[in-house]
């Protein structure tokens, strides 16, 4: 409440504050005691009128110092009865801005401040009466203030958890953008790792058969000019993804294994496929199985050029999917790389299994295993 009673008086405040200062006035001349019943002195009734003027001029600064205001109303409370009127309105006004503490505290020195009134001024009218009435008054006053109190903590806790809410989506937002990003990268190494793999293959093949024919330099070049202009269509499509600001990065299918294999076969590598897996896979465990498979035969490419490869692929609804790509390859590198460990992070998202390395042969085979629901 400290900064809200410090900060600047905006349009609404200098309403409030008018209308406060209007009712205060109003209450003080409407409260005052011109002595017709009381037998005082006019000096006494002029300072009576003087205080209570004075008191409302105080309600323009109650906001900054409601305590302080407050005391001095209870001191002039004493005797005035001009300042009745804005001695409500500045109690009112520590309940409003203050702890219940202080407003206790600050309700029991008007409570003394009641009693001297009634010993210096007594009223013709019943003690008693007037004793209820007062208490009565300033129970509705303090009463009103900490409902407004309570209000404003209602509004000000609904206001901080919007915040909070919009904060979290953000948040939120930003982490899904951050996977997606992770989850493009990791896409760019699966496409364009093939694809540069199959470049480099064939580049070598030209860089080590000087001899060859012209039909087979103009073939290797035409593979290569195939998978260049292939890996540039990948790329442009991962750099629009990130562009764009809603959409999704194409994704290769199970279905497109067959023609997966047959580039590798263009480029050069013996792969045999085995596949037995009749039936519609889930389109999540679809792309999983693809990119173990060409995860397999780009390290094939790599470690093991021209040496024969392996593909199973079996499985049926309810059993499960199982994928193994294997190769003798005594100079792979079982067990390194971002593509292997990508890999094991998509087999457990979608529930699978994924083991690598070296067989007691001294192959290299990697193999998974995914769900197939029935």
């Amino acid at each position: 409440m400290g900064d809200e009673v410090r900060r600047r008086r905006s349009a609404r405040d200098w309403a409030v504050d008018s209308l406060v200062f209007v009712i205060g006035l109003f209450g003080s001349l409407w409260l005052y005691d011109d002595g017709s019943r009381d037998a005082v002195s006019p000096t006494f009734l002029a300072f009576d009128f003087c205080a209570g003027m004075a008191l409302c001029l105080t309600l323009w600064f109650r906001r900054r110092w409601p305590v302080q205001l407050a005391l001095i109303a209870a001191a002039l409370a004493t005797f005035s009865d001009a300042a009745s009127g804005p001695t409500l309105l500045l109690v009112m006004t520590v309940a409003v801005y203050k702890p219940l503490r202080t407003t206790l505290a600050v309700c029991a020195a008007h409570a003394v401040a009641l009693g001297i009134y009634f010993a210096v001024r007594p009223k013709p009218d019943p003690l008693p009466a007037l004793i209820v009435a007062a208490i009565a008054i300033y129970a509705a006053a303090v009463g009103w203030g900490l409902y407004l109190r309570s209000r404003r903590q209602l509004l000000q806790t609904l206001r901080d958890r919007a915040d909070r809410a919009e904060t979290v989506a953000r948040l939120q937002a930003q982490q899904a953008q951050l996977r997606a990003r992770e989850e493009i990268a990791r896409e760019m190494h699966d496409v364009l790792g093939h694809r540069l793999s199959l470049l480099s293959v064939h580049a070598g093949a030209l860089a080590y058969r000087p001899d060859a024919t012209t039909a087979e330099v103009a073939g290797a070049a035409e593979i290569i000019r195939a998978s260049a202009h292939q890996a540039l269509q990948d790329l442009r499509e991962v750099i629009g993804v990130l562009r764009a600001p809603v959409g999704e990065l194409p994704q290769p299918t199970f279905a497109d294994l067959p023609v997966l294999v047959e580039d590798s076969r263009k480029a050069g590598l013996p792969v045999e496929l085995d596949f037995d897996a009749p039936g519609t896979l889930p389109d999540h465990v679809g792309r999983t199985a693809y990119r173990i498979v060409q995860e397999g035969l780009t390290n094939a490419l790599k470690h093991a050029p021209g040496a024969p490869v392996r593909v199973k692929v079996t499985g049926a609804p309810g059993n499960g999917l199982e994928v193994e790509v294997s190769n003798p390859a005594p100079k792979s590198k079982a067990g390194e790389g971002q593509g292997l460990r990508g890999l094991s992070e998509r087999a457990a998202l979608v529930e699978g299994r994924l083991e690598h390395g070296r067989t007691p042969e001294g192959d290299f085979r990697l193999a998974a295993w995914l769900p197939w629901p029935a």
